[in-house]
């Protein structure tokens, strides 16, 4: 099979190996995307005179041939293909003979590959924005559930003073909010269109970059051509949104961790939710809880490999960019994940009023005690030290 950059020859087995790497893997998530923007440029190229009316719809048709295949699990991309890019290219060429070499006039692989992974970029934002507030509406459940309990707050993983259910809960709910706006900000960063720069020096062809944004749902064009280039920052956006994300999920998910161990009984799951041990009979484990944790810190390293691959390089294209890609679905997809398991888990979280309620231990109204006195016109350094020094409390009533 020809890849698209092949003239005469071919390739070193170890150098076709080690620069195809996982493409033609990874590139199965991509495929759907790249098919949108294939048909959004045959319109275009229609438009610029290049194909006629039917040449357009035997290509369209090939396309959505091959999503059809694609979703019955009947397209693959071999390693000779390299990618998805030319997968597409070598069916559409294989089913209509010379109209297929048609369909890649006045691109290049380097803006079809930034376009494709921009609209799953942006599919993926939306979807983990519509799973946030799903998290957000689970968790306000909870904090109805648990309208007028009471549990200990803590600083430095000590008990300190009363605290609402619901404050905690709320206090989640907050920290999503402020993600949410990472996610939208990530969003519109992925939101430019660049199809038509080429290989971002513009295009030989007199493409209508307005109507294939159009057709691809972009709020607008990526007017430079050099820059649609600079890969990195929009896909280093996107996995620094999932790492936020994925940091309020992991705290979270150790406070329930902590609250639903037997010492605690703050809330407790239905088994459905928990695993055994294939050794202890007794265990009932909430690790569900564990692997959020830990998943936060495979969001935070993607996030950080994108912003390693993409820093200091010269402008223009880089082939480091193929290297983007992989990370990228990564830190989206497992955010997704979490995001999914966290809702459905926390709808299920049984709170216990009588469990808090004797958790809540004399020492921790002290501090009202202090303002008690300092109610009653006491300084409220000395009346600090007298509680702390331990003087009765009935000394302040």
């Amino acid at each position: 099979m020809k890849k698209l950059w092949q003239t005469n020859g071919g390739l070193h087995p170890t150098v076709e190996k080690y620069t195809v790497g996982r493409d033609y893997i990874v590139d199965m998530h991509i495929l759907p995307y790249d098919l949108q923007g294939t048909a959004a440029h045959v319109k275009c190229l229609k438009a610029a005179g290049v194909l006629d009316e039917k040449e357009s719809q035997a290509l369209l048709g090939g396309l959505e041939e091959i999503s059809r295949l694609h979703k019955a699990g009947e397209f693959s991309i071999s390693v000779e293909e390299e990618d998805c890019h030319t997968a597409i290219e070598n069916y559409l060429t294989g089913k209509l003979g010379d109209l297929g070499k048609k369909v890649h006039t006045g691109r290049s692989r380097n803006d079809q590959v930034a376009t494709a992974v921009r609209l799953l970029t942006k599919d993926r934002l939306a979807k983990a924005g519509t799973a946030v507030k799903v998290l957000q509406e689970a968790l306000e459940s909870l904090a109805k559930k648990a309208d007028g309990m009471i549990m200990p707050g803590y600083t430095h993983a000590q008990r300190a003073m009363p605290l609402s259910v619901p404050v905690w809960v709320r206090a989640h709910v907050a920290s999503l909010r402020d993600d949410l706006t990472l996610v939208e900000a990530a969003m519109s960063l992925s939101d430019h269109c660049p199809l038509g720069s080429a290989a971002g020096f513009g295009s030989p062809v007199a493409l209508d970059r307005e109507l294939s944004a159009g057709e691809l749902g972009f709020a607008m064009v990526e007017e430079n051509t050099l820059y649609c280039q600079h890969r990195g920052k929009a896909e280093a956006a996107a996995a620094f949104a999932m790492s936020t994300v994925s940091a309020t999920l992991g705290k979270l998910a150790t406070d329930l961790l902590l609250f639903t161990m037997r010492e605690f009984g703050f809330f407790s799951l239905p088994s459905e939710f928990t695993t055994g041990s294939s050794m202890m009979p007794n265990k009932k484990n909430c690790d569900v809880f564990e692997l959020v944790r830990g998943n936060s810190a495979v969001v935070l390293s993607r996030q950080q490999a994108i912003q390693e691959l993409s820093r200091n390089l010269m402008s223009g294209y880089n082939r480091d960019y193929q290297l983007l890609k992989e990370p990228l679905i990564e830190a989206l997809d497992t955010t997704l994940g979490s995001l999914e398991v966290m809702a459905v888990v926390v709808e299920n979280l049984v709170p216990s009023e009588q469990k808090m309620k004797e958790a809540c231990s004399e020492d921790i109204y002290l501090t009202e005690e202090c303002y008690k006195a300092v109610a009653r016109g006491v300084p409220f350094r000395e009346a600090y030290m007298m509680i702390k020094s331990g003087r009765s409390r009935k000394f302040w009533r």
